[in-house]
């Protein structure tokens, strides 16, 4: 039985990946949580390379596949830059080598330790659905502790990997979501390009959690891939 790691976006608990449970049965999967989101404890945060260095921490010793969306499709990227024996295939859904301006994650993060994730949830959400949101999702952001989602933003900010994910090696699946704000087709394009082999696929209808708002599209990619 093969193992697979998922790891979901900044905001998110391994609750994000219920709708993938019917394809990942023959599978043992290791839900990732970023530190301070869900059961994660709040530990210090040593950039997008701590995170990684987390993810193996949590695994051990054997190889695995990484499937990471967003904050965690950048750590499946280091890890794979890292530790490319040790990893059989990546799936790398709405990300990017790069998320914008490092001075607005900055920013969000001293928003939510002065005034809570509160203060940021209705737009956070906005960019995650395209269609109003279940209660399930607003109830799962807001139960992640405001300092590790700030820690996380801080990692954010300071992730650029244009330069080097060229020298990614391990069989990569790009996963891009047509109306996804965050992280937008062109940004998903610019990866498949970049790492060599790379095969790019497009959902449509669907914005930042393209996993859980087209459930059976991104299955079909996952199933298909691992």
């Amino acid at each position: 039985m093969s193992t697979v790691m998922l790891c979901g976006s900044l905001g998110s608990t391994a609750a994000m990946w219920e709708p993938q449970q019917p394809v990942l049965e023959d599978h043992r999967t290791i839900m990732l949580e970023h530190p301070g989101h869900g059961a994660a404890p709040l530990v210090e945060v040593d950039g997008v390379q701590g995170l990684a260095a987390r993810a193996l921490a949590t695994i051990g010793d054997e190889r695995f596949s990484f499937v990471g969306l967003s904050l965690g499709g950048a750590i499946g990227m280091q890890l794979a830059l890292e530790v490319p024996e040790r990893i059989e295939k990546l799936v790398l859904a709405c990300t990017s080598a790069r998320f914008g301006d490092q001075q607005q994650w900055l920013d969000r993060a001293a928003v939510v330790r002065s005034e809570g994730l509160g203060a940021i949830v209705d737009a956070v959400l906005a960019r995650w659905f395209t269609t109003p949101v279940e209660q399930r999702w607003r109830e799962m952001f807001l139960s992640v502790d405001a300092e590790g989602y700030a820690r996380c933003c801080e990692a954010v900010a300071g992730w650029d990997a244009r330069e080097t994910i060229g020298a990614i090696t391990v069989p990569t699946l790009v996963v891009a979501a047509a109306e996804d704000p965050s992280t937008p087709p062109d940004q998903l394009v610019a990866l498949a390009e970049t790492i060599p082999g790379a095969r790019l696929e497009l959902i449509e209808g669907a914005a930042h959690l393209a996993n859980v708002e087209r459930p059976d599209e991104f299955n079909r990619l996952l199933e298909g891939w691992l």
